[in-house]
């Protein structure tokens, strides 16, 4: 997901050991994927799967694109380790060390998730799976075909050494969501079972399968949890090719892939090279879209997009800005209050501080009217709540009365919204009497709590940009008696300390499954508060909060999903954890006219670079050909 101010895309794809007889016992009262006995090709939530078992190729693909060519981008969305800024290792699922973005494109998975339905995987490495009566175990039958870069085939041994390595010793957010994988059992090489403990949610087979498989004979003798820039070998697509770290990396197609006829792959993977440039300064790499060194530009800056498009290549023809629309996905982009910091600790002080944001002057003139507020955890999806609760969620809801602000029973809490003067003195007037229920007092100008700390602010940013963003916010706390500042960082010590969770607040933007059950621990529950590299930015632990996670694990179909997550939004949003900021409905692209593009965008995704192809024709007309 993306935005002015902070984007991260979260849905490439992001989890302790638990087995024995009490969890196994849990199996019959846990939902489970549909299924039907038998080999499969696929699997699915919440019912069947829209291609079958015959298919050639998925509907928003072109299989008839020729290959060739290449496209150079600066990385719209990342997830893990991966930084969009700088490099300085090939390892992309550890925590440690900053990994390029597409470092996925080099591995395989089980399965691939189709980006046409909300959640359902179809067989890659996997050429089917079998579901246990109990839904607890997967047994999955490998491809004889399958092989790795070298031209070794790809085994159950190295199935069960990367499902077992990633859950003991990958990053934090892959650790928190294996937590119910029992075990990975070998039963010949071409035949792998993963159990579960029967606590499961639905959505974690789905997310096991499309874990990246590593060669066990690479990474047994090396340490799986460094840092290193030598080149990890894969059976994926494309390989890594050449790299300097920190300013550019270039996958390399395969040529003769293993899987390129696979109906899972077909259409997809065009580009000979597609190369990553990294840019620490937002108006560098902006010049180097506009000189051709960099091929497609997604514009996040809503201030460049209404008035730096403007150059000879634009007014030539050359160049072109077309809007295409976002994924209906649900969405978070907000500023996170850390509140293992004191200062935080009260909501009242956290709504006070909210109250201080005018988005209307900020969209109208910073943001050129681009935008909406954003009002919920889950923007852009069913599960947002609106007004008040439904019968079903107040059966949810009311075992947990007096855990829980007692707003959560009214309508569902909404950002203020302002005069758009930019000095909303009602608005003011309301943080200020909150501050003082909170036990702040305003002295000699500045806010005190009981011991006469003054409550100072500082909002963690990792480009200049923001700055811009939010000088009107820090001048309305200012008058408050906050002091507010910036602290600008470069790009790896931004990610250090988002690892360390060393921020009074940072901005943050996410793209959620479609069904994102297995989302939810690592952002909200209390066993990733202070687990380092979790998506937990705001520290929340409350056992409600859990309570409603553990209602979302249960759901058995998706009416009982969205009353869920509807319920845990309210309690969510009451708690003030985030001041909200904005989405809009599209992607801004631009680009220079080099390439074909399907006819239709998949709703759950947008992945151009694995999609789109270059047209040598078009590239020569507009001086561009390879």
């Amino acid at each position: 997901m993306t935005a002015d101010g902070w984007h991260e895309g979260l849905g490439l794809n992001r989890r302790r050991l638990l087995a024995g007889t009490a969890a196994l016992a849990l199996a019959p009262l846990m939902p489970r994927l549909a299924y039907a006995a038998g080999p499969k090709h696929g699997l699915s939530v919440f019912g069947g799967l829209k291609y079958g078992p015959g298919f050639t190729a998925f509907d928003y693909v072109n299989t008839e694109a020729p290959k060739g060519g290449r496209i150079i981008i600066t990385a719209p969305n990342w997830g893990y380790n991966q930084n969009p800024s700088t490099f300085n290792t090939l390892n992309g699922h550890v925590n440690k060390g900053d990994a390029p973005p597409r470092i996925e494109f080099i591995y395989d998975s089980l399965m691939v998730q189709s980006l046409d339905e909300p959640n359902s995987a179809y067989g890659l490495v996997a050429e089917t799976v079998e579901i246990s009566e109990s839904g607890n175990a997967y047994t999955f039958r490998l491809r004889a075909e399958a092989r790795w870069h070298d031209g070794s085939a790809i085994t159950a041994e190295d199935i069960a050494f990367s499902l077992l390595t990633l859950q003991e010793k990958g990053e934090t957010s892959i650790r928190l969501r294996l937590k119910e994988m029992a075990s990975v059992d070998i039963e010949g090489a071409a035949r792998v079972t993963v159990r579960f403990s029967g606590k499961q949610s639905l959505l974690l087979p789905l997310f096991v399968v499309g874990l990246p498989i590593f060669p066990k004979a690479y990474w047994e003798p090396r340490d799986f949890t460094a840092s290193t820039l030598e080149r990890p070998p894969g059976s994926g697509p494309y390989r890594i090719g050449r790299f300097t770290a920190g300013r550019f990396i270039e996958y390399d197609r395969v040529k003769d892939y293993w899987a390129r006829d696979l109906a899972v792959t077909r259409g997809h993977y065009h580009f000979d090279t597609v190369r990553l440039e990294f840019f620490r300064d937002r108006t560098t790499a902006f010049e180097a879209f506009k000189k051709g060194a960099i091929t497609v530009r997604e514009e996040f800056t809503s201030k460049q997009w209404a008035t730096g498009y403007d150059f000879p290549a634009i007014r030539q023809g050359r160049v072109l800005k077309v809007l295409f629309p976002a994924e209906t996905r649900p969405k978070l982009q907000a500023w996170f209050f850390n509140t293992r910091r004191a200062k935080f600790a009260d909501p009242r002080t956290r709504e006070a501080i909210g109250l201080a944001f005018d988005f209307e002057w900020t969209n109208k003139n910073l943001f050129y009217d681009s935008y909406a507020r954003a009002n919920s955890y889950f923007d852009s999806s069913p599960y947002a709540a609106t007004g008040s609760p439904s019968a079903k969620e107040l059966a949810l809801l009311e075992p947990l009365r007096g855990q829980i602000p007692k707003t959560v029973f009214g309508e569902a809490i909404i950002p203020p919204v302002s005069d758009g003067t930019g000095r909303d003195r009602r608005n003011r007037a309301k943080a200020s009497k909150l501050l003082k229920a909170a036990g702040w007092a305003l002295k000699d100008g500045r806010l005190e709590d009981t011991a006469g700390e003054a409550l100072e602010i500082e909002f963690l940013i990792n480009a200049p940009v923001f700055e811009r963003v939010l000088g009107k916010f820090i001048d309305a706390l200012k008058l408050l008696g906050i002091k507010a500042t910036t602290r600008l960082v470069d790009p790896a010590q931004f990610q250090r300390r988002l690892l360390d969770f060393d921020y009074d607040i940072v901005g943050r933007a996410f793209s959620f499954s479609p069904t994102p059950i297995e989302d939810l621990g690592a952002f909200f529950r209390s066993d990733s508060r202070d687990a380092p590299g979790s998506n937990n930015y705001a520290g929340i632990a409350d056992p409600a909060i859990d309570t409603l996670i553990e209602a979302v694990s249960r759901s058995k179909d998706q009416a009982e999903l969205v009353v869920a997550m509807r319920a845990l939004d309210r309690v969510l949003r009451a708690k003030f954890y985030t001041v909200p900021n904005w989405t809009s409905p599209n992607h801004r692209m631009a680009y220079w006219d080099m390439f074909g593009i399907p006819e239709e965008k998949p709703d759950y995704a947008f992945p151009f670079e694995v999609t789109w192809w270059y047209d040598a024709a078009k590239a020569r007309a507009i001086g561009m050909e390879i």
